[in-house]
């Protein structure tokens, strides 16, 4: 039996704070995703691990040994990874982005003043965008908050707008611009209301009449359609974009392409 080592970081954030809801909170993902996790771990490894009640949930037997175990097998993990992509990666940068994101901007002024770098990109999907960092498939990433920040050291680089995805044939659509009052009895698709594995089947769903996503306004100028619009939310929380990077990582490459993307990505969006 492999174990899942992601799975394991759900399962001991569960068993910190005795509770689904808070761990869900901290980990920024959806409670039922939260669940279906964990009792796939219980699955994989053949016995229960929590007890469930409508309160909270305690560690069984099998689930204290394992939480006791976990640090050490995470920090195990991670440093085996760090080792290992630290000898690949000599000459070479993985920066990871999330979806709607644009960080050529940050690549061209780096690769301007470090030619012989090599530069691969990572494409990261919305609920792993910091994982990438953890598990060492990404050097730097250029992020979207919310995320699981445990462990990770950011640099903010400026912010975006929500907006508001419908249908064009939407009765809100004549719209220039919303309050969320207006969107008052809409169905919004959420992850606790319908979880999607992909912007692109998010969309799908709005164009389809299921509902209304809330959404970075990149977002939704790169993934563009005639069936769909866009309409600013003026008074909704904007969105923190940031460069981030895991604790305690260096390298002469790697402080250089903070310093060119903070400069480059701060401009491009001021």
């Amino acid at each position: 039996m492999d174990l899942d080592l992601r799975k394991l970081r759900y399962f001991s954030a569960v068993a910190r704070h005795e509770h689904f809801g808070r761990a869900a909170e901290q980990l920024h993902i959806a409670q039922p995703v939260l669940s279906r996790q964990i009792r796939a771990l219980e699955q994989e490894m053949g016995c229960a691990l929590l007890v469930r009640t409508t309160r909270s949930v305690r560690l069984t037997p099998a689930g204290r040994q394992l939480y006791e175990d976990a640090p050490g097998v995470l920090a195990a993990a991670l440093a085996a990874t760090r080792r290992t992509h630290g000898a690949a990666r000599v000459d070479r940068l993985v920066v990871g982005f999330s979806p709607g994101l644009s960080v050529s901007p940050a690549i061209r002024a780096f690769t301007h003043a470090h030619p012989g770098v090599e530069i691969e990109l990572l494409h990261l999907i919305w609920y792993e965008q910091a994982d990438a960092l953890r598990d060492g498939r990404a050097d730097v990433a250029y992020l979207r908050r919310p995320f699981d920040g445990h462990g990770i050291r950011t640099i903010p680089v400026g912010s975006e707008p929500k907006v508001a995805c419908l249908p064009a044939t939407h009765a809100l659509a004549s719209r220039r611009r919303l309050t969320k009052a207006d969107l008052d009895g809409e169905m919004i698709l959420d992850a606790e209301a319908r979880r999607t594995a992909t912007v692109e089947e998010k969309l799908e769903l709005v164009a389809a009449g299921r509902g209304i996503a809330m959404v970075p306004r990149s977002v939704a100028r790169y993934y563009s359609r005639p069936d769909l619009v866009h309409r600013p939310v003026t008074d909704a929380v904007s969105y923190e974009i940031c460069l981030a990077v895991l604790e305690g990582r260096h390298g002469q490459h790697l402080q250089d392409f903070l310093t060119a993307a903070t400069q480059a990505l701060a401009e491009r969006r001021s």
